[in-house]
Parts: structure tokens; sequence; C-alpha cells
């Protein structure tokens, strides 16, 4: 057994004050140790009475510090503390945020300093080349730095075989309800690899419940998926490889997740998915269907964003979508890909559209939704793409003069039908790039709205830290003075300038300013959905009683007490197993000697 440092201390101290026997003498009787000098038994009682009992005074705040707060090195878990990296998408982000918010729920504490931390949860987006390489250095900064790692997200979850990969542990995207316990067994020193798919009676489901515990990086926005996977077979796309096919969550589950989000404070959701417009092909409904159950609860002044859309699963939904994105708690804004304007390079992507598809979609919901903002991405350098089929891609870009404009250079990904085409030589796919990125930049989508008076939302708070940042009905950016009160509300302004992304409002002076939020927004942290579901699953593991609705920092220390004393008791059964075993073991010997 190993000795503690009090046990040390006692035995040091015992060793210095009592004074060595003498063995000189033989002693016949243990009584013979008592001389007539020393007390007698009623002696030492009488003298009882009259002991003062001396007060040990001790500074309780700092007991309770370092009883909330034990060694993060320890291997107990729940204890440590853990950095969350997300690359890549919105999906992406609503994933890191329900893992952080089930780690924080159980104890762990979520920081955002990377050395500070005693693992790194990196959650990998496996789209583009550059993202990849970016998860790859950090997982080589975390070794060289001696850090736990735990990986997540559509990188390991297309190839858990990468070589870089080897000896580390991978919770897969659709298992990240397990995320606590990846994080434990790796803390512990095991590799753990959670890859499977959710299913029930054989039916893949759209992932992990929605309503677990997350800590949301905004407060006040709350990002929903809606499905996960495709339809599509796109030849270049690696996503596919990690998010398989459709699978779409029930309506009444993301209408619930709707409700409780706006009664924690969220003013704005985002619907996210690998494609939006395809939700409900694979369990029998429709977007619009579940867009008109989602307006039904959300307050007034509360927003809903609506996120990308693939041309082929709109087009049959284009007069109940108009309708919807005209409806004034639903921003007048969709994210449409077109990729290219060349139907012979939308062939070879297997698009399954062609650009009068896209354009149609483009122009009724032009026609029937006055000034809604259409966003768009455009590969560059697709292989086969040809010098006139990139013109064509230019005039369509020219004609439409998209205020939002998503350029990507072509990457080969690994695995995938085009990374084995003939690739267009890199040189022309920069320039192409650089080619569309000035034909972007030669307008200004925003200069005619100066001097309109909008409603916007504020929501975050600029990069430069100089602004608020707000949206109107259109999902335009709109930049506002730094009020703390105009944070969160719906606030009238005065358009005065305008830039390439963004336009500035000045607050009406005798404007109402108005609070969508149906009660206070959770702080920034704060992990929101504790159901007492996943109470129970955490009394299940740790014993840890709670009955508040999100989890408070008193709640993660009692979790980490409680998890102190789990420890502790492992600890003492495991000394004890031993102490007995090496008993067993000497009696033996003996019995062997003595026979």
């Amino acid at each position: 057994m190993c000795e503690t440092g009090e046990q040390h201390n006692e035995k040091k101290w015992i060793n210095e004050k009592m004074p060595s026997a003498s063995c000189d003498t033989l002693l016949d009787d243990i009584e013979d140790i008592v001389s007539q000098e020393d007390s007698k038994p009623q002696d030492r009682h009488f003298a009882r009475k009259h002991v003062v009992p001396k007060v040990r005074r001790r500074n309780t705040q700092k007991y309770l510090q370092e009883e909330d707060s034990p060694p993060s090195y320890s291997t107990i878990p729940g204890i440590q503390k853990i950095w969350i990296r997300t690359w890549g998408c919105s999906h992406n982000n609503s994933d890191g945020e329900y893992m952080a918010g089930q780690l924080a729920a159980y104890g762990y504490k979520i920081t955002d300093n990377a050395s500070d931390a005693d693992l790194w949860l990196l959650n990998s987006c496996t789209v583009k080349n550059p993202a990849e390489d970016h998860f790859r250095n950090s997982i080589k900064k975390a070794q060289e730095e001696n850090k736990k790692v735990v990986l997540a997200g559509c990188v390991p979850q297309a190839q858990p075989r990468q070589d870089y990969l080897k000896g580390l542990s991978i919770i897969g995207v659709q298992q990240i309800d397990r995320v606590v316990e990846v994080v434990e067994e790796t803390i512990k020193g095991h590799s753990v690899r959670l890859l499977g798919q959710k299913k029930d009676n054989g039916k893949r489901l759209g992932g992990a419940r929605l309503n677990l515990p997350k800590i949301r990086k905004n407060p006040l926005i709350e990002i929903i998926s809606i499905n996960t996977g495709c339809l599509n077979a796109c030849t270049y796309c690696k996503t596919k490889h990690a998010r398989g096919n459709l699978a779409s969550y029930p309506i009444d589950e993301l209408v619930d997740r709707a409700k409780q989000s706006f009664q924690e404070g969220v003013c704005e959701i985002w619907l996210t998915s690998e494609d939006t417009g395809a939700y409900g092909r694979d369990i029998g409904t429709n977007l619009p269907t579940l867009l008109w159950k989602l307006v039904e609860v959300i307050p007034e002044g509360a927003m809903l964003r609506l996120g990308m859309t693939n041309p082929p699963y709109i087009l049959e939904h284009l007069e109940e979508m108009a309708k919807i994105l005209n409806h004034p708690r639903v921003y007048s804004f969709l994210h449409i890909p077109v990729q290219s304007a060349s139907d012979s390079v939308l062939m070879e992507m297997k698009r399954e559209y062609c650009v009068a598809d896209f354009k149609r979609v483009v122009d009724f919901l032009k026609a029937k939704v006055p000034g809604i903002t259409i966003a768009t991405d455009i590969i560059c350098g697709f292989p086969g793409e040809t010098g006139q089929d990139f013109q064509e891609t230019v005039k369509l870009v020219e004609e439409y003069k998209f205020p939002s404009l998503f350029i990507n250079q072509f990457y080969p990904r690994p695995g995938t039908p085009a990374a084995k085409m003939e690739q267009v030589p890199a040189q022309v796919k920069k320039q192409r790039t650089k080619d569309l990125s000035r034909v972007f930049h030669s307008y200004n989508p925003y200069d005619h709205k100066i001097g309109e008076r909008q409603q916007v939302l504020v929501t975050e708070e600029s990069f430069d830290s100089n602004f608020y940042v707000a949206h109107n009905r259109f999902y335009e950016q709109v930049l506002v003075p730094k009020n703390p009160s105009f944070m969160g509300k719906m606030v009238e302004v005065d358009i005065y300038e305008s830039g390439k992304h963004f336009m500035k409002g000045q607050p009406v002076s005798d404007a109402k300013v108005y609070t969508p939020s149906i009660s206070t927004p959770l702080a920034k942290g704060e992990v929101s959905g504790l159901t007492e579901e996943f109470r129970n699953r955490l009394g299940d593991r740790s014993s840890s009683p709670s009955h508040t609705s999100t989890a408070r920092p008193r709640d993660s220390a009692s979790s980490r007490r409680v998890l102190q004393l789990r420890g502790l008791r492992q600890d003492c059964a495991l000394a004890l197993a031993v102490g007995l075993g090496l008993c067993a073991l000497l009696f033996a010997f003996f019995v062997k000697v003595y026979n």
C-alpha cells in the first residue's frame, strides 16, 4: 500500500517525539510496562474533566476551494480541463456544443486556454484539404505538449485508419452522446473508438438525441440539425463518407427542441444539415411541413434562419417555400449552392440538376419574396473544367450579383471519384479563383440601401469588438453601436453607410427596443438542456443528485466531489485487494515452511 503524505508526517512526528523503548530489562508481562509513577486509569479519567479543548482554526474558504478543485492531473474522471476546437459547418459546430455541454454537466471544465487543458477534443471537417491540414497539425501539437487527445467530426469518421490517427481515441459523428465515456477512458490512458450508426429497429436515425445538454457558443443562437447525410453522391464530396445517407429527425422532436431553446432565452434559430431541402423524404414528410410547425412556436421578434438546400429538392416546394420565406419570423434568406454554371461540369460532379434548374429557383424566389438574399457556392477548377466552362460561371455571377458568394478552389479529397479524374493544373485553379473573386468584389450590393430604416436583431459582437452585429429580415449584416441594452433585442436603425459585406445603422432615438426572448438568456458557458433523464443517467454513473434546470458551477463542483469520493473508494478497494492478496501469499509461505 502506498503511504499518504499525512501518514508519513504522522510517522515522522511519532519518531521524533516518542522516547525509544529500552530492551535491557526482560518483561514477563505486558503490565510490567506500567510503572508506579505512571498515572492510573482513574487518574486519567479525572483529568479529562479539566481539559480545555483548543479550537483549531482553519481557512474554510481555502479548504472549500481545495475540495472543489482537486489536481487536474488526477485520473479521477470529471475533474480535468478540456479544450474543444471545431472546424467546418454549423452542423459540426452544433455537435461541438453538444459535446461541450455533456462534458461540463459531468463535471469537466471547458477552457478556452489550450495550453492549460489536460485533454484536447478536436472536432474536424473533411470538406477541404486545408481544414484537414489544420486538424492534423493540431494533433501533432497536442502530442508534442503531452496532451490527451480525443478526435471527432468527419475526418476520423470517414477515414479512421489513417496513419496519423493510429492509437488515438475517436468518437463518431452519430456517437456524440457518448463523449463522456470516451473522454473518461482516454484520461485513464486507454484508446477508444466509437464509430457506429444510431438505429431503431434497423432504421438509421438522424443521430444523437436533440435534448442532450449543450453549451451554446452564442447563448442567443440555437443551431438545430434537422437531418444528417444526404441523397446525393457528388463526386467531389468527402462528407458523404462521414455523414452517410439521409436520416431525418421527427418533426415533434425538432419542435420540442425549438421550444426549449426559446425558454432558455434564445432569440434566433439556425436550421442546419448537409441538405435541408431533402428533409423528411426518408420519414414520409417534407421541409415546408416542418417549417410551418416551427413558426407556430417562434416568439414575436425572434427569427429562424434556414440552412443550405440543393436545387433538386426545393424545386417541388417553391410555392410553399416562398410563403414561408415571407413570414415575419423567418429570414428572407436561402443558401442554394450552384457550384458551376456549366452543365457539363455539373454532370461530372453528379449534381443532379442543370443551370436552368438553379435559375428557375432563384428567379421564382426573387419574384415571390421581394428583397430575398440568395447565397451560393462555386468551385473553381473542378477536373475537366475548361476556360469556356469557367466563363459561363463568371457570367452567372455578373448577372445575379450574389451578395453572399463562397468561392472555393477545388481540392481532390482522398477516396472520392473526382480525385481520380484528370486534374486542372494548380496554377490555373488559383488564377480562376482570383478572377472570380475580382468579379465578386466589383459590385457593392448594399449601396442602394443607405437611408433606409430597418428593424434589426442584435445577436453578437463584431470581430474587431468595435460594434454589435445585427441582421435585418433579409439576413444582411448591420453593424450598430455597442450599447449593452441592444444585445438580444430587436432595434430600429437608420442605415447611413455600406460596405461589401455589411451596412452600418444608427438607432432611431425615439424607437422602442423590443425584447424577443421569452426568458433571460443563459450566461455564456452555461449548460443548456440538462433534462431529468440526463441527470438520472449521471446519477447512475456518479450518484450526483441535482434538480435545477441548468448546470451551475456548484453542480459541477458537487459532481467533482462525488467523483473524488468514487475514485478514492476505488483506490481503497484496490489497495485492500492487494493487501489481502499479499497476506494470503505470506500465510501460504509460512504454512509451507512450518510443515
